[in-house]
């Protein structure tokens, strides 16, 4: 690892910056990345690992002031690769970064590094992001087994949800969404195969964006299963989300998926307007959330006709079981033959010769070590479920969409998951904070495949006439008190006391 620089006081509010406020500053000279790099990393250690102990962040790029540098050196000679250029970036730790174990949180794959960059990373580092780290998350993206609280892992601990440690930070991106809604990098990337994305988008209030399953390449990332696995945004502002998915957006020809992915190389800032909902007529599931009403209010406000309307969900049994085990493997199968686990059946056995792999049991892995797909009767079951889940819920809400001739369909959170089984894409924004404990809600655009380009200028509308987002700080004070020593003195807190010249 590079040698640490003594850090340089960054004049940018870390809570709440986001691309446009670090690209300015970068642009102008006011600090550089190898600065700023390091001002990430002193609030990483003040409220993920020290302070509050929020450990959303479970590995730093041991190579972050190296490439830093490398970047500054290229805008320096005046080579700006685009607007990430020096912006760091958080990557879920199911993610493959050259350098670094991938290990999804758990013990069995503490020291499993892969041979290369997943592609993602690849474009990002085209891009010219910094990649600053690995953000914890629940483990194996929370397929390990039932019951396990969300945001835990064999390996990464607990993570604490910012606005109320009390509550679930949800999961699985755990990691990613407090990253992101605590300022320890301007950008952070979560998965989603069900909820992923946008569950722990709202538990930490923050952006989230599930994309259209094809829309965002597979390759190197930990998964659950083909059908319905993506990658996708976690971030404070619906720009920052436009921004970073117009980053990851691309065809793999490792990814079948992505081989008629319309949208590779959309510039998805260039969509996002403040008049998007003047016109548009969005289909709403009715739920009682105050806050949920109020949302609704506002986008009449904008100029939005309102539908109520239905989305049924498909009574075909989950494929997810079926699919771990084999896509698990060939995840695996990329890897170095020096890897520590080569087979699924590593994976479940290492738990079993080590409990402490399995502190909630690994029902999971249990059940997928049952499935055999070479089996011709349940091969045919499987792909029957799949294609008729697939099929049941693309079904129910484009039938919505073209009965009503909506643009969208807006929830608060009802869509998730009929939402993720069809492969659809949805975006989620914070609503506000709940009257009687301020915790955090947020509404969900969903729309047909390939729709990002409107939800997005859909949901930035709304975003931008609300302004509804606070920061963990704003929300829940008492968390953040006491995370410096200077703090602590003026706000009263504990200390302990040194006992100098006793």
């Amino acid at each position: 690892m590079a040698a640490a620089p003594k850090p340089k006081p960054v004049a940018l509010d870390l809570a709440t910056a986001g691309v446009p406020e670090v690209r300015a500053g970068l642009t102008s000279g006011a600090f550089t990345s190898v600065d700023l790099v390091g001002a990430y990393l002193e609030r990483i250690q003040a409220i993920s690992i020290d302070g509050p102990h929020l450990n959303a962040v479970r590995a730093i790029n041991p190579a972050v002031y190296q490439e830093a540098r490398a970047l500054d050196k290229e805008r320096k000679a005046g080579t700006v690769r685009g607007p990430l250029h020096g912006v760091p970036v958080l990557l879920k730790d199911n993610i493959d970064v050259k350098g670094m174990p991938t290990t999804a949180g758990s013990i069995a794959l503490g020291n499993s590094y892969p041979a290369d960059d997943a592609p993602i990373v690849k474009e990002l580092r085209e891009a010219g992001a910094v990649i600053l780290g690995k953000v914890n998350l629940s483990e194996f993206a929370n397929f390990i087994t039932s019951g396990m609280p969300s945001g835990y892992s064999s390996l990464g601990g607990q993570v604490l949800n910012p606005y109320d440690a009390s509550q679930t930070p949800s999961g699985s991106s755990s990691g990613s969404g407090v990253a992101a809604a605590t300022g320890m990098a301007p950008l952070t990337i979560g998965t989603e195969t069900s909820g992923s994305i946008l569950s722990p988008a709202q538990a930490s209030s923050v952006v989230g964006v599930k994309p259209t399953v094809g829309l965002v390449s597979r390759t190197g990332i930990i998964p659950i299963s083909a059908s319905q696995d993506t990658a996708g945004p976690m971030v404070k502002t619906v720009y920052d989300a436009a921004a970073l998915l117009s980053a990851i957006a691309g065809v793999d020809p490792e990814d079948a998926a992505t081989t008629d992915n319309p949208l590779a190389g959309t510039d998805f800032t260039g969509v996002l307007t403040e008049d998007a909902l003047d016109g548009a007529r969005i289909g709403y599931v009715a739920n009682n959330n105050p806050l949920y009403q109020d949302a609704l209010a506002a986008l009449e406000a904008q100029g939005a006709t309102l539908v109520p309307v239905t989305v049924a969900n498909t009574s075909a049994p989950s494929i997810l079981v079926q699919e771990f085990k084999r896509d698990m493997n060939a995840y695996l199968d990329r890897l170095p033959d020096a890897a520590p686990m080569q087979t699924f059946d590593d994976i479940r056995q290492y738990n079993i010769d080590h409990p402490e792999g399995q502190k909630f049991g690994q029902l999971y892995f249990d059940l997928g070590a049952q499935v055999d797909l070479e089996d011709p009767e349940q091969l045919a079951a499987y792909e029957a479920n799949r294609d008729r889940g697939i099929a049941e819920t693309r079904a129910a809400i484009d039938s919505v969409l073209e009965k009503n001739d909506l643009d969208a369909i807006v929830s608060s959170s009802g869509t998730t998951g009929v939402g993720a089984r069809a492969g659809y894409p949805s975006v989620s924004v914070p609503m506000g904070y709940a009257a009687n404990n301020l915790r955090p809600s947020s509404i969900v655009f969903l729309g047909t495949a390939w729709a990002e380009p409107e939800l997005l200028a859909l949901a930035y509308d709304y975003e931008q006439a609300t302004q509804l987002r606070r920061t963990p700080e704003e929300i829940n004070p008492s968390l953040f008190r006491c995370v410096t020593v200077q703090d602590a003195w003026a706000a009263g807190c504990t200390t302990i006391p040194t006992h100098q010249g006793r």
